[in-house]
């Protein structure tokens, strides 16, 4: 099916959202077990010990631990307000930042960074100006700590939307920043999948929406998980890349099958590179990943480098390290949910 299509669902009772483009799985959540601490959850904390060399200093919540990088500022004993910024490892604290925002459909609340920023997808001057006085009017009176940020989507949606949307994220902001009486507690629960689908895969716009049951074997999806769960990644013209994870890192070898023109190398690594990010995003992998590439000569890398720099533009935190002496390529990617195999129910193949 072409277009963008929204699709609402359930895996073992939890639920999963996915964003199908052109008949192509490109976005999948799925909601992960309650006792796990989902990104964008606030939380009251209370500042534990600093872990030496490490330029951080641990936090309790309520039932586990986090970890905060800033240090600056901060006293054992002291109460916090922190935002989990990604999924913990296992066996590792929760990852927590003292810099909050409180994210919606048009609007991020963004305490102690004031100022009013509108998305730079938004190049109508006439709209940017409509927004700016909705946003002035919208924030009046609010704390001159508390910033603003106006997303994409308000370029098409109603005025009165993006009001309503600014000032519940205004209100839960006001209300959270002056809570910091009592032990470690969650004060705001992360998005949950059908939540962050409507909040974050609407811009733009989807052409078709499927919310009933089992939308995700109309549509493909289920198939689409039991290949993601292979480590086999088909390739174009019969090449294959193979992505493993392991404790220190996700190690990707690509393979140019049965094609042995010279060209053959290059085709490979392009194809690659180019599906390569949507194949860490939809198996929730991150952090340090070393692709091993079809052999291929020296003067063909920038070709390369452009391939790879233009297809993990879109995908968020991404540091392309390049080269190494021994001719692997080497990147980092923040790992923003948990891996695709901890979510699904283990009964799954």
């Amino acid at each position: 099916m072409k277009g963008r299509v929204l699709l609402l669902d359930e895996i073992g009772g939890r639920q999963a959202a996915a964003l199908v483009v052109d008949g192509r799985l490109e976005e999948l959540a799925i909601d992960p077990s309650d006792d796990v601490a989902i990104p964008g959850a606030i939380y009251r904390a209370v500042a534990d010990r600093p872990v030496k060399g490490q330029g951080g200093i641990f936090v309790k919540l309520p039932g586990g631990s986090g970890f905060l990088r800033q240090i600056s500022g901060v006293a054992p004993g002291q109460r916090l307000l922190v935002q989990v910024t990604g999924p913990a490892e296992a066996g590792k604290a929760v990852p927590v930042t003292t810099r909050l925002l409180f994210k919606s459909r048009f609007a991020i609340v963004t305490p102690d960074a004031p100022g009013l920023n509108i998305s730079r997808r938004i190049k109508d001057e006439d709209r940017r100006a409509e927004l700016s006085a909705l946003a002035e009017t919208a924030m009046a009176g609010a704390s001159e700590t508390l910033g603003l940020i106006l997303r994409s989507g308000c370029l098409e949606a109603e005025d009165q939307a993006i009001i309503e949307d600014i000032a519940a994220m205004r209100g839960l902001a006001e209300a959270v920043l002056t809570d910091l009486s009592g032990p470690p507690e969650l004060l705001v629960d992360g998005p949950s999948a059908h939540d962050l689908a409507f909040r974050d895969w609407l811009d733009p716009a989807v052409d078709d929406a499927d919310t009933d049951p089992e939308s995700f074997k109309r549509h493909g999806v289920d198939e689409a998980l039991d290949t993601l769960l292979s480590p086999r990644v088909a390739l174009d013209a019969g090449a294959h890349m193979i992505i493993e994870p392991t404790r220190a890192l996700v190690a990707v070898d690509v393979n140019t099958g049965p094609d042995t023109s010279p060209a053959a190398a290059l085709k490979a690594n392009v194809s690659a590179a180019r599906d390569l990010p949507r194949q860490l995003r939809l198996r929730g992998l991150g952090g340090q990943v070393v692709i091993d590439f079809a052999p291929m000569p020296k003067r063909e890398r920038h070709i390369l480098d452009q391939v790879l720099k233009a297809a993990f533009k879109s995908d968020g935190e991404a540091n392309l390290a390049g080269w190494t002496t021994l001719g692997l390529y080497e990147l980092t990617r923040k790992r923003d949910r948990l891996a695709l195999s901890d979510l699904l129910p283990k009964e799954m193949p």
